[in-house]
């Protein structure tokens, strides 16, 4: 495992002129600036091997390209444009980063290891503008949308975070932000994620997670890539889920229904449900009646997730009784149930809460 500083000084904190960051770039676009530079277009795919399964953190460590490239390159990009603000570490394998971006904002990006699998957690967004009540990503609303470049980034500092006899098997757009709110990023990532020439991982292997954007949720679609989807819920009727979710005022729970329907029959892709379990607020007998009867006749995977609770929040963990009688209910109905098991809850593993527990502090350099 390749061990990267937690801080690091990138040309946009220094003096000189700022370098482009490699990682926004298509491989077409590499293609047109080597010959620019009078080198060959072919070398465009060993650059992307270098990064993706290579790992290389630096241009001199792509050793077959020529020496007069290195230099080229060294001299117009960056590899990593961010920096490692903090890591943590859990006990159970689980690994938190928070990443510094260029221009100070944070994000959050997380490693999970579990059997085979090393899964991983991305932000699309700095912050959050859908407002879940019980979230600490959204608490201090959205700054911006991350560039492609922004998100691979989060996903090659966790690559590095394994021994080069382990790789990355899934993708999980549920970090920081709603990705179906930067589309754009978060798709030309996957782009990437995807390709034979960039991480290789499957489709099948990715899943985006949203709180339900209708229209965005059709884009998704007509881009005809086979992404899992995960549409967080939260609550089985509009009142509720409208106090939990803000933006379910100006959408509604059978709108975000009828999209996720669209989805399955343009992806064939089964629909997975996410539902943040509250304890006294939507972990009741009643709630998962209703939550079973919108759901009936659904081809779909409920995962149902015990809250992670944020300080600050009034939020609680419910009751194992609850859960328990939570899932027969659901279960009793014929429903798919997955419950979650928590990770990393002593790092601050959910979403936004490294971030808003440092206070904003910045880590000294």
């Amino acid at each position: 495992m390749v061990s990267l500083p937690l801080v690091t000084t990138t040309d946009s904190e220094s003096s000189g002129p700022r370098k482009n960051h490699l990682l926004n770039w298509s491989l077409d676009q590499l293609k047109d600036w080597l010959q620019e530079q009078g080198q060959k277009p072919f070398r465009a795919k060993q650059i992307r091997r270098w990064l993706f399964s290579g790992r290389a953190t630096s241009f001199e460590e792509m050793t077959d390209l020529p020496a007069k490239l290195r230099t080229q390159l060294e001299e117009h990009f960056v590899i990593f444009n961010a920096s490692e603000a903090v890591v943590s570490k859990s006990k159970d394998g689980t690994e938190k980063i928070l990443v510094r971006l260029a221009d100070g904002g944070e994000v959050e990006c997380v490693l999970l290891r579990d059997g085979p699998r090393r899964s991983i957690c991305v932000s699309s967004q700095v912050g959050c503008a859908m407002g879940c009540v019980f979230c600490a990503s959204g608490l201090d609303g959205v700054d911006r949308n991350l560039t492609g470049g922004e998100i691979l980034e989060q996903m090659l500092r966790l690559q590095q975070r394994l021994p080069a006899t382990e790789r990355l098997s899934h993708i999980v757009m549920m970090g920081m932000g709603e990705p179906l709110a930067n589309l754009p990023g978060v798709l030309a990532a996957l782009d990437v994620a995807r390709n034979e020439d960039g991480l290789g991982i499957s489709p099948r292997r990715i899943t985006i997670s949203t709180v339900g954007l209708p229209p965005a949720i059709d884009k998704l679609a007509a881009a005809g890539i086979p992404y899992n989807l995960a549409v967080s819920l939260h609550a089985p009727n509009d009142e509720l889920r409208s106090e939990l979710v803000p933006v379910n005022r100006k959408v509604g729970i059978e709108p975000v229904l009828q999209a996720a329907d669209r989805y399955f029959h343009s992806s064939g892709r089964r629909l997975t449900f996410e539902y943040v379990l509250l304890g006294g607020i939507n972990d009741g007998d009643e709630h998962a009646r209703q939550l079973s009867q919108i759901l009936r006749g659904r081809s779909v995977m409920m995962n149902v997730i015990p809250y992670n609770p944020v300080e600050g929040l009034p939020y609680r963990t419910p009751s194992g009784a609850a859960i328990a009688r939570f899932r027969a209910i659901l279960e009793s109905a014929g429903v798919n149930v997955n419950f979650r098991q928590r990770k990393g809850d002593e790092i601050n593993a959910a979403c936004g809460q490294l971030r808003r527990n440092r206070g904003g502090q910045k880590a000294a350099t």
